[in-house]
């Protein structure tokens, strides 16, 4: 994928533009991203995707953010496997907030993107004051020379799919329901990083990924399958949270991978959350969170079936 940091400066061609944050990436994401790609075939354009960072209710109120749901590595990523093959990112500072919705046409879709049709979800608004709505998108198109269209919601069992909807199903331990809603298992990537060693001390070595998501979206232990490391996915034991028990402050995944003896320090890996195993919890002592490792251990082993 070929990223634009900003707007600035022109993307080389005219394009087919989705708009969204795009949180999560769920059923409803690529949805609209497939509608993107057939549009930009039949047009000869290349489908792109335009978003922000940060999300606009972290920059109005950073203190009730809803958690994120994916790092924009890993939502740019996302997007790509549904069909976008460019993206630009906005800035979402005071200036980006401040411009009224003719200068977010005028500046951000027609100069920048040179957009030629437009695609959006069936609650967007933007400019400043959430001024700008489909009707306004519609009238500015006949005057710049392009067409809109809006994504009605995905609807699942009679429920709409939304980044709400991920974040509740996560918070719950629902992590079947987040798979149904999200189109595949939630994901946390990233890169493994030495820790404390603690856990090779107690017989269960991890591998540790820092988190980038705060505040978390979900804690706990969970049965996982990891990517990144060879040919299939590797099952294996996370515990996601700040590990109370050894005084630990910092969000921090570790996992755990059963029947695996490799050093993988530096390696990029995707963590597939599939089933909730428990609350993350403080215990007395290390051996009785020792105790309650291994009993994680059999009780992820038994779901895999291993």
């Amino acid at each position: 994928m070929r990223v634009f940091r900003g707007y600035s400066r022109p993307v080389p061609a005219p394009v087919v533009l989705a708009i969204g944050n795009f949180d999560g990436v769920h059923l409803g994401h690529a949805a609209l991203v497939k509608r993107l790609a057939q549009v930009a075939e039949a047009r000869q354009l290349a489908p792109m995707v335009l978003t922000f960072e940060p999300h606009p209710r972290e920059f109005f109120a950073p203190d009730s953010a809803p958690a994120r749901l994916t790092t924009l590595r890993e939502k740019l990523e996302l997007l790509g496997e549904c069909g976008a093959r460019q993206a630009m990112i906005c800035p979402f500072n005071a200036a980006f907030a401040a411009l009224s919705a003719d200068a977010f046409v005028e500046q951000v879709l027609v100069r920048g993107c040179q957009v030629r049709h437009l695609i959006i979800g069936d609650d967007f608004r933007f400019g400043r004051g959430r001024t700008g709505d489909f009707a306004f998108l519609e009238e500015a198109g006949k005057r710049f020379g392009f067409t809109v269209e809006a994504m009605g919601s995905v609807m699942l069992d009679g429920e709409r799919v939304s980044s709400s909807a991920v974040r509740q199903a996560l918070v719950a331990g629902n992590m079947e329901h987040a798979a149904r809603l999200l189109g595949r298992p939630y994901i946390i990537d990233g890169q493994v990083s030495h820790g404390q060693k603690l856990g090779r001390q107690i017989g269960f070595a991890t591998a540790n990924l820092r988190i980038k998501h705060n505040p978390l979206p979900m804690t706990g232990v969970f049965a996982v399958e990891v990517s990144g490391l060879g040919d299939t996915p590797l099952p294996g034991v996370a515990n996601l949270g700040v590990r109370p028990t050894v005084g630990g402050t910092r969000p921090l995944l570790e996992v755990h991978l059963f029947d695996f003896d490799r050093d993988i320090y530096g390696a990029h890996i995707s963590v597939r959350f599939v089933h909730k195993l428990r609350d993350e919890q403080r215990f007395p002592n290390i051996d009785a969170l020792k105790a309650q490792i291994a009993a994680d251990a059999v009780a992820a082993r038994a779901f895999f079936e291993l």
